[in-house]
């Protein structure tokens, strides 16, 4: 056997993160990680999951009961919702916009499901009347779109018009709100939504493991009247139900540490205001792209569909895309993210999240993204780009 291995004591880099997610995470919520554990069925906490499930409601605006943290990422609470509402035999409309739209194909096919899609080009949102005609064509069981495309930098309008179009026929509803719960306008509610799922680590500003989930008493009867079970024990919904309901039975050991860090992730909205919180957001970002914009860069989606979480800014001709995300990391400690699938190579990915969306990361990302360009050649103008980033700000 070997010798027991040297492994000195951890020591990640202090990392500014603009790049898709994760997002910086707030102090508050650090400190919150670091209180003593409890048991899972412990009294307190389960006080504690009573809290965190007003909390997200509020976030989701939405009174559904059914509301919870997914004990896993925001790929588990996607899967939670797709794996359950999708029965074999069904039909899932998925969008073809986004590598997100096509990771919602895969999940409906492991479930069973037969998968049709409404066809838009990557960077642009879906038509209304795109939908109608695939959901008229194809009379699906579940439509699925995501609000914001963290692929893209595209933000998704007209919401409640396609959940109309899809309640016409018939459909449940599932929204992918990944990058926009905490951060964009979202309502689920008014919106018609009746099933989303987010992710803990963007504009909420916490570490993954514990992903929001919200579905409506029309989506929990479809959960709880399927004849056959989800291939999933772990994300059945109907055993889940059983521990986030009122019985409280045991189900599986849940992250606690995690619950404390989204508890107080979600307090920090609560205190601050979801519609401030929205506005603070469009503000910083919008900063953030008028001095991208003012620098000499393009952003990837046109004004009427741009992401304020998720900034998409075209590659320059001669610019290698890594070898900026590479100088940025290594010179100051700065996460950006390139494309993904068909933007790949053409575009960076520049989060604006949570504890990350704040006036001095716009400058300092301004700073640092212009010497990286000018160190490859590319024709840039930093001072313009701060100046109208200060002014956007009203500085």
């Amino acid at each position: 056997m070997s010798d027991a291995p040297d492994v000195g004591e951890l020591r990640p880099p202090d990392r500014t993160l603009m790049g898709p997610g994760p997002s910086d995470v707030h102090p508050r919520v650090l400190r919150a990680m670091s209180t003593p554990l409890v048991g899972h069925l412990d009294p307190s906490f389960i006080e504690i999951m009573n809290e965190v499930q007003e909390l997200m409601r509020y976030t989701f605006r939405t009174d559904n009961q059914w509301t919870i943290p997914v004990s896993g990422t925001g790929s588990a609470s996607m899967e939670a919702a797709i794996g359950n509402l999708v029965e074999p035999g069904d039909t899932m409309l998925v969008p073809t916009n986004g590598y997100f739209g096509g990771r919602m194909a895969s999940m409906a096919e492991r479930a069973g499901g037969e998968v049709v899609t409404v066809d838009a080009p990557w960077g642009e949102p879906l038509e209304p009347a795109a939908v109608e005609e695939a959901i008229s064509d194809t009379q699906p069981d579940v439509f699925g779109f995501v609000h914001a495309e963290t692929s893209t930098g595209v933000l998704q309008p007209d919401v409640p018009e396609l959940t109309e179009i899809a309640h016409d026929h018939d459909a449940i509803v599932v929204a992918d709100c990944v990058t926009s719960l905490g951060g964009i306008e979202l309502r689920v509610d008014e919106w018609g939504i009746d099933a989303a799922y987010a992710g803990p680590q963007k504009c909420l500003s916490c570490p993954p493991g514990a992903s929001p989930l919200t579905l409506n008493d029309r989506a929990m009867e479809k959960v709880l009247s399927r004849e056959e079970a989800p291939r999933s024990w772990y994300l059945d919904l109907s055993l889940l139900e059983g521990y986030w309901g009122e019985d409280r039975s045991y189900h599986h050991t849940a992250p606690i540490t995690n619950v404390y860090a989204i508890r107080e992730a979600l307090r920090l909205v609560a205190e601050e205001g979801i519609e401030e919180r929205w506005d603070r957001h469009r503000a910083v970002a919008g900063a953030l792209k008028t001095g991208v914009e003012a620098m000499g860069l393009e952003m990837n989606p046109d004004d009427e569909y741009w992401l304020p979480s998720l900034n998409a800014v075209r590659v320059p001709d001669g610019v290698e895309d890594d070898a900026v995300i590479e100088h940025l990391l290594e010179e100051y400690d700065l996460e950006i993210a390139g494309g993904l699938g068909d933007l790949s190579g053409d575009v960076w990915r520049i989060g604006c999240m949570g504890h990350s969306a704040r006036p001095k990361n716009v400058s300092f990302l301004l700073v640092a993204l212009g010497n990286a360009l000018t160190a490859q050649g590319a024709d840039v103008d930093v001072d313009a780009g701060l100046a109208a980033a200060s002014a956007a700000l009203g500085n």
